[in-house]
């Protein structure tokens, strides 16, 4: 009998996780009775805040809202409105999760009322943020209390993905710079394939079968629970002018930036360069990983029926990561497939260290991962739980995500991935970095491939000029409401 091959077992292994964890999230919630009317008091607004919320998103207006307020305030026999104990804004994609995703949004507008479930469909999360919250801020500045208070408690919940938790993370943060604090916190809905946030804070890693049941003790649970930080990154990316880069919707153009002069560049630097931009909560990385995500992004385009939820994406991911090479890198001559310290130089800046420092790139690594949270690849730890000696001994320190630190580290090829990601072993350790400058040449290789939390591309190269990455924290942490 001919024994499975490596896509199988994968392929088992991801499947038999995702039903564990659904059989899971619903054994947790047995013999827990959320009242629906209790619940529906707690977290919905006044019906006049519904409304003028809705009116400014409509007409991308903050004064919209003011003839709702302006009802409620007139004559004398009107009682005063009451915020309630716990608003929520609910985010959603209705095409999410599967046949659920109609469903599911119809649910929520049952227990909330429909202006406080935003479909991501119709309205972008910084228009709700402008306009939306903007509205609130504009009734508590001509002294609506109840508005101050609406805006002062509200809470967020996204059902969603890693890319559109960070999605609506990144707009959140657009309201500390502004000034306009507090920032609500946030809790997940977990509809993705990955959903390696969602495991980080205590949402579990899949949509459960008793999902009716589950929505409610979930947002029970987002107006209760206590909260923590999550780090983000600010990716910027430094490349030739006339250059080509098809990015994806997390890479923004932006204004040319200048260079760290702190690290001192070889060779000549172009006259021109083109920039981008983007915020990663989880994980960037460049190699063959990035390449397998790049070919099945693609194929999932071209072929969306075959994309039927998380288990079938876990399937089809596994058996295409075979197809690709990565499982037999050794035997193959092919420069795309050769280590990266063919093409990558990288330096760091430690804990505590203002100056960078080279780190040598293995030349057996042909992905290289710069990871914030614990959860990597549906809920994988390939940095592994480290002994106090180890950490000593290497100079690193327990992993967290608010710690201001990426844990690097990279896979030599398929085989070596897949028994870190079945915890038989840790990956390659490279460094543990506060700031990370990665510089790449092409040589041999015409382009390379980087994905940012799920999120690949392809990333031209130049033979004359070098093309610089340089990863930063961003100054603010998100609020995350843990699950659990």
């Amino acid at each position: 009998m001919e024994s499975p091959g490596p896509e199988t077992v994968v392929a088992k292994v991801a499947v038999r996780s995702s039903v564990i964890e659904s059989i899971k999230g619903w054994s947790s919630l047995s013999g827990v009775r959320i009242r629906k009317e209790e619940l529906r008091q707690k977290i919905t607004m006044p019906e006049y805040l519904r409304l003028a919320i809705k009116d400014a998103i409509a007409s991308k207006d903050i004064d919209a809202g003011k003839p709702h307020y302006e009802l409620i305030t007139t004559g004398h026999d009107k009682p005063p409105q009451v915020a309630p104990e716990s608003p929520l804004i609910v985010f959603i994609n209705s095409k999410s999760g599967g046949r659920y995703g109609p469903e599911l949004m119809a649910r929520l507008q049952d227990l909330m009322g429909e202006e406080q479930v935003i479909d991501l469909l119709s309205v972008k999360p910084h228009e709700f943020i402008q306009y939306g919250l903007g509205c609130l801020e504009k009734l508590a500045s001509i002294g609506d209390g109840c508005a101050k208070e609406t805006r002062e408690r509200l809470r967020i919940v996204v059902a969603g993905g890693d890319g559109t938790v960070g999605w609506v993370l990144g707009c959140l943060g657009e309201l500390h710079k502004a000034g306009r604090d507090p920032v609500p916190p946030t809790a997940i809905v977990p509809l993705g394939t990955g959903n390696d946030l969602s495991r980080s804070f205590g949402w579990g890693g899949s949509f459960p079968f008793n999902w009716k049941a589950a929505i409610k003790k979930t947002l029970d649970k987002s107006i209760r629970a206590p909260t923590s930080r999550l780090d983000s990154w600010n990716l910027v990316i430094s490349m030739p002018n006339g250059t080509d880069l098809d990015a994806p919707y997390s890479l923004k153009r932006t204004e040319e930036v200048v260079l760290d002069q702190d690290l001192k560049v070889d060779g000549p630097l172009p006259e021109k360069v083109s920039c981008y931009q983007g915020v990663f909560y989880n994980y960037f990385s460049i190699g063959m990983d990035a390449q397998v995500a790049y070919g099945f992004h693609h194929l999932r385009n071209e072929k969306p029926y075959l994309a039927q939820g998380p288990i079938s994406n876990k399937i089809i991911y596994s058996s295409y990561s075979c197809k690709q090479g990565w499982f037999f890198t050794p035997c193959i001559a092919d420069p795309s497939l050769r280590g990266l310290n063919n093409i990558l130089r990288l330096h760091v800046k430690r804990l505590n260290s203002t100056t960078w420092e080279p780190i040598a790139i293995p030349s057996s690594v042909r992905s290289i991962v710069a990871l914030n949270l614990h959860s990597y690849a549906s809920g994988r730890n390939p940095w592994g739980n480290l002994k106090p000696d180890y950490l000593q001994k290497k100079g690193f320190v327990e992993a967290k995500a608010d710690d201001g630190l990426l844990e690097v580290f990279g896979f030599k090829h398929g085989w070596h991935a897949s028994f870190v990601m079945a915890d038989l072993i840790s990956a390659k350790h490279i460094a543990q970095a506060s700031e990370i400058r990665f510089e790449l040449r092409g040589g041999a290789w015409k382009e390379a491939f980087m994905q940012m939390d799920g999120e690949p591309w392809k990333q031209p190269m130049n033979n004359e000029f070098s093309t610089f990455l340089d990863i930063k924290r961003v100054p603010f942490q998100s609020i995350m409401i843990k699950g659990k």
